[in-house]
């Protein structure tokens, strides 16, 4: 079985999206391969490895120690190399730039269109659900329109101290494109499952997250 991830980009609270699920899939014996934008080895936000971000310096240093490193991330192969026939799910994780470049990403939508046509388990948390943006038919319809998910919240974004400097506010952009977002508690664990798709809000549902996708692979 090989998961498939996409941390192109791992900002605050990115690092933990990209590594405990990294743990849970490693040590349920699976295969990861990772795919980015031209297969640009992704970059680590310092400020997502800090102390604070990870609730002290013991775990801290033991995210910066994987995501340092884990040869996956270190070996990513580009998205328009991917054949989704080659694997068994799909694992975005977060950080803001998934909205910079996955929300607009073509192989990226492919992928992410196809994975849920084809009923393959996709798990995308935090701000990874901005790649879902792209996941557009080819009849211009949306592939996760009408699907309950949860994603970083407009609440968690103004608490954060971002929301008045991003371009665009993810749980808006999400509804807008059809998708039905689900709100929970700002910075606590919020998993939701429909059919094969399972979101997580923020940092804190990663490992929820992770949990909830090795049991769609049995």
């Amino acid at each position: 079985m090989k998961p498939l991830a996409d941390p192109r980009h791992v900002r605050v609270g990115g690092a933990d999206e990209a590594v405990a699920p990294y743990e849970a899939f490693k040590a349920a014996g699976h295969e990861i391969t990772v795919a980015t934008p031209g297969g640009v080895v992704p970059p680590v936000d310092a400020a997502s490895l800090s102390p604070e971000a990870n609730g002290g310096p013991e775990n801290a240093a033991r995210i910066r120690s994987v995501a340092e490193t884990a040869a996956e991330f270190h070996a990513p192969i580009a998205l328009s190399e991917v054949r989704l026939d080659e694997y068994d799910a799909v694992h975005v994780p977060g950080g803001h730039g998934p909205m910079e470049d996955l929300a607009v990403d073509a192989d990226s939508g492919r992928i992410l269109t196809q994975a849920v046509r084809g009923g393959m388990p996709v798990s995308v948390v935090c701000h990874g659900p901005a790649a879902l943006l792209a996941a557009v038919t080819e009849d211009g319809t949306h592939a996760y329109a009408g699907y309950r998910i949860t994603a970083f919240t407009n609440e968690e974004e103004t608490m954060a101290g971002n929301a008045d400097k991003a371009k665009w506010l993810l749980q808006d952009r999400l509804t807008e494109a059809g998708l039905t977002v689900r709100v929970g508690e700002p910075f606590a664990p919020h998993v939701e499952v429909d059919r094969n798709v399972i979101t997580g809000q923020n940092p804190a549902s990663s490992g929820p997250l992770a949990d909830e996708l090795l049991k769609k692979l049995g």
